[in-house]
């Protein structure tokens, strides 16, 4: 999956419905709100709410920074 992907533009993130976060070369949605990773499988992601990874605190320092660097791409 990548960023001009048109499916990306209606996922959104199962449990609080806000946007998120497309991280490549990983293929995993990140949602920095609730700090939960949903992995993309084969392009299809996994949005179920028990698909999703709570991250670690240092993990999500690490991740805002590259969103903040333009690393990732919003989703929505």
């Amino acid at each position: 999956m990548n960023s001009d992907d048109p499916l990306l533009k209606i996922l959104a993130c199962p449990l609080d419905k806000g946007p998120l976060h497309l991280l490549t070369p990983e293929d995993t949605l990140y949602n920095p709100r609730l700090r939960r990773r949903y992995p993309i499988i084969d392009g299809i992601p996994q949005l179920l709410p028990a698909s999703g990874e709570q991250v670690s605190d240092d993990e999500h320092e690490s991740l805002l920074k590259r969103i903040e660097a333009g690393e990732a791409s919003e989703v929505t």
